[in-house]
């Protein structure tokens, strides 16, 4: 950690571009107000802990979807499980918008174990899509938490994690609700032909919803799609706070000065949850989650 500060989220000293933390990197303590976090663990382990009492590791496959709602305080630390390998983690953590009616609500998270998330399988099986939110050839996700955007069908809200082999295809079929805006980003493996035109790895386009798109990969490939209808409302954003307005801002910053969003029950800012590589899920009322007493898996 020589001549490394942290926070230096973008340095890419030594071959890595984030540290936070003082024992494990990760992201300690910090507060969030009127929106949702989805966290998808491509790779790695992540050890989660908030100020409601309650905590959990989850990774490789899993996802966790936290309304935060009024307010919470929480940390997301990368645990060191492996003494002989880098402890790799890679993940997409996309922040969602509560509708003004939902901004308020009591936080709330669910979990999402990689085993019970459904998957849509085209019949050469050269393509596989993990449907995280939003019905897909006929595959239907797990719940959404209850306050949610995404909660409600007619918002046509869609995460999709989309792995292609080489020389295979997908027609992604066009949404039919007017309004709607969607999102491919090419993340990983080679170039994408879009409807004939190329994307480079790496690049996300934003493309017509309505649209029936052609998928092609030359080589592997990985893609993440994204769509919604918009929730139409002002943006007020300023870091860790998501609301309408200028002055609800600054009012998620008073109570959590005053509050501290129901304080930190950890010893630790950066707590993580030992050695073992257990994935597991506590909340708030002591119930106790893993991934074999989860939501059962959708088809």
């Amino acid at each position: 950690m020589a001549g490394r500060k942290l926070g230096m989220d973008f340095d890419l000293k030594d071959g890595y571009r984030m540290y936070h933390g003082h024992r494990v990197p990760g992201f300690p303590v910090h507060p969030h107000r009127g929106f949702e976090t989805v966290t998808i663990a491509l790779d790695g382990f992540i050890d989660h802990a908030d100020s409601l009492g309650a905590k959990g590791r989850y990774g490789s496959g899993d996802v966790q979807w936290m309304t935060a709602g009024q307010g919470i305080q929480h940390s997301e630390m990368f645990p060191l499980l492996d003494g002989t390998a880098g402890n790799k983690v890679e993940l997409f953590q996309i922040w969602m918008n509560l509708s003004p009616q939902a901004k308020m609500v009591k936080p709330h998270f669910t979990m999402f174990w990689r085993d019970q998330i459904p998957e849509l399988l085209t019949p050469d099986q050269k393509v596989s899509i993990r449907v995280i939110a939003g019905t897909i050839g006929g595959v239907t996700p797990l719940a959404p938490p209850p306050d949610s955007w995404a909660h409600d069908q007619g918002h046509a809200v869609g995460i999709w994690l989309v792995s292609m082999q080489a020389g295979s295809s997908y027609k992604l079929p066009g949404e039919p609700l007017p309004g709607v805006q969607r999102v491919i980003y090419a993340y990983a493996g080679s170039e994408l032909h879009l409807n004939g035109q190329r994307i480079e790895a790496n690049h996300g386009v934003a493309v017509v919803a309505s649209e029936t798109l052609k998928l092609e990969a030359k080589g592997e490939l990985k893609l993440l799609a994204l769509q919604g209808l918009p929730i139409g409302e002002p943006v007020a954003q300023q870091g860790p706070f998501v609301m309408n307005t200028q002055a609800e801002l600054v009012q998620a910053f008073q109570d959590f000065r005053a509050t501290s969003f129901g304080g930190w029950p950890w010893p630790r800012p950066d707590p993580s949850h030992g050695p073992q590589g257990e994935r597991f899920a506590v909340f708030p009322d002591g119930r106790r989650e893993t991934p074999s007493s989860g939501p059962k898996p959708r088809k």
